[in-house]
């Protein structure tokens, strides 16, 4: 993941000069739907291992989607910004596992759904490829107000004797804190976005991926002295759109 920032951050940087010689006449002005896939990506430590207990070492994804609105602005030479709102839904199922090792018996599985709302800034470079034909590169920060971060845990059992077999379905808990200890989730998180896009007339295709810059979790693990369970949310998107209004 390091490697994949590195380069990231080197294309938008390295290119930029580049693009900027390449200067054209950029429509000024547009306002649009944007609609794409996206996956919000729970990155926490293992506090019981002192090798990582530092590193963000699992992984937990959650697939879903990403609508909103977009407004697109180029001041000079190419140069700009885009901002908007966006609401993301995300989901994480992992699937039927042993409860303990040796026994088929006894599996678990837990279900995360993840909504929020962002607020999204980015500045941005735009470059003609071909008559009203772009590329772009951009980069921002992103404001991510969480709605709901649910997590039900199920257990399925096998009776050893009949070969019955009970699912039970655990309830919903939300993962947000409304106090202010740090047992839980908070709902504010901040991210910072690299991307890349390309827009033909009205239509534009856009795609990257944002680092979380704070700590929205962060548990206490008594049973280890010190240790924190602690994390970061970061997310991937590709996004397609349309502007709806379009001005020189």
């Amino acid at each position: 993941m390091k490697n994949i920032r590195f380069v990231l951050c080197t294309l938008f940087f390295v290119l930029c000069p580049f693009v900027a010689s390449q200067a054209v006449d950029i429509p000024k002005q547009g306002f649009g739907l944007q609609i794409g896939w996206a996956q919000p990506v729970l990155r926490i430590n293992e506090p019981g291992n002192v090798a990582t207990k530092d590193s963000l070492s699992r992984n937990i994804h959650l697939n879903g989607f990403k609508v909103g609105l977009i407004y697109d602005a180029s001041y000079v030479a190419g140069f700009g910004s885009s901002m908007g709102i966006n609401y993301t839904f995300g989901v994480s199922n992992s699937g039927w596992e042993k409860t303990y090792p040796n026994s088929d018996l006894h599996h678990n599985r837990t279900l995360i759904t993840y909504h929020e709302l962002e607020l999204f800034v980015d500045w941005q470079y735009k470059f003609e490829i071909a008559k009203e034909t772009y590329l772009m590169l951009y980069t921002g920060p992103t404001i991510q107000l969480g709605a709901e971060l649910n997590m039900r845990r199920d257990t399925k059992e096998e009776n050893f004797n009949t070969g019955e077999v009970t699912l039970t379905y655990g309830d919903r808990s939300c993962a947000y804190t409304t106090d202010k200890n740090d047992e839980a989730m908070k709902r504010i998180n901040v991210t910072w976005g690299v991307g890349a896009g390309f827009q033909y007339k009205r239509y534009f295709l856009r795609g990257g991926y944002d680092f979380g810059l704070i700590v929205p979790y962060k548990n206490a693990d008594f049973e280890n002295g010190d240790y924190h369970t602690r994390g970061r949310l970061d997310q991937w998107a590709v996004k397609i759109g349309m502007y709806l209004w379009y001005a020189d």
